[in-house]
């Protein structure tokens, strides 16, 4: 898909009489990185994408392909989750362990993949990348409506060092501040034991209204339909959301904790 994009890019602006600086000035990307799109060298960003649709009117050609440059990036038993995101009306996120893609800063992310030694520096700027743009989901026309439930301990958890963890903290309260159909809740460490500590999970709703449901596990994830454990599963996401606190007492926590690493 890299090619083709690459391909379609070249044939657009040929099509348009225009030179690589002509499209970079249109594009207001530098001339130098419109080359490298066109030669494989560089992965084209969302943002890319459709600008590049909106000078040559492509109706969101560049944009599709885009998308599904981002889905071949991916390691492969994610690529059926990845769509399943950008489709879905509702997902309801509970995660213990650090803060979900979703939500998460460049800053973070990259920690996230360094600190475990399992990937090149190429690779770690691709997965970071990758997971940024599938941020684009929070603020396209109609975004899903994503509630987040998450650990306190994910807000006291050394990721990357201080600042990184104070801009990631302040990114959440920033979200859940301004995006109306994002919502973010704590559950405290007062809570004790409680469902969610058996793992992090997602359940999406589907546009048909159907829900499923996706766990990961250190080198897997799995999608999940049948009936009877979406509906188990489902319950314990109640369960957890009944131990969280609220959204406007969860973002005064998180704020409160960001102003702790410094």
């Amino acid at each position: 898909m890299l090619d083709h994009f690459a391909e379609e890019l070249r044939l657009a602006r040929a099509t348009s009489g225009m030179s690589q600086t002509a499209l970079a000035e249109a594009l207001s990307y530098s001339g130098a990185l419109v080359a490298k799109v066109e030669t494989c060298e560089r992965r084209p960003s969302l943002d890319f994408a459709r600008r590049c649709d909106t000078v040559f009117g492509s109706d969101g050609r560049f944009e599709r392909i885009q998308r599904r440059i981002s889905r071949e990036t991916v390691v492969p038993w994610f690529r059926d989750w990845a769509g399943i995101e950008q489709e879905a009306t509702a997902l309801r996120s509970f995660e213990p362990l650090y803060v979900p893609g979703l939500l998460q800063t460049g800053a973070y992310a990259r920690a996230i993949h360094a600190n475990g030694g399992l990937f090149a520096l190429d690779e770690i700027e691709q997965q970071v990348v990758t997971r940024l743009d599938r941020q684009a989901t929070l603020t396209r026309d109609r975004p899903p409506l994503l509630t987040v439930v998450i650990d306190e301990f994910v807000l006291r958890r050394r990721i990357g060092g201080p600042e990184v963890m104070r801009e990631q903290l302040l990114h959440l309260v920033k979200l859940g501040s301004t995006l109306p159909r994002v919502r973010i809740q704590v559950v405290p460490l007062s809570a004790g034991a409680y469902a969610g500590l058996g793992g992090p999970f997602v359940i999406a709703t589907l546009p048909s209204g159907e829900d499923v449901v996706y766990v990961e596990g250190q080198l897997h994830g799995q999608v999940i339909d049948r009936p009877e454990y979406v509906r188990q599963m489902v319950e314990v996401w109640e369960s957890i959301r009944g131990e969280a606190l609220s959204q406007q007492q969860s973002l005064q926590l998180i704020a409160e904790v960001a102003e702790t690493w410094t």
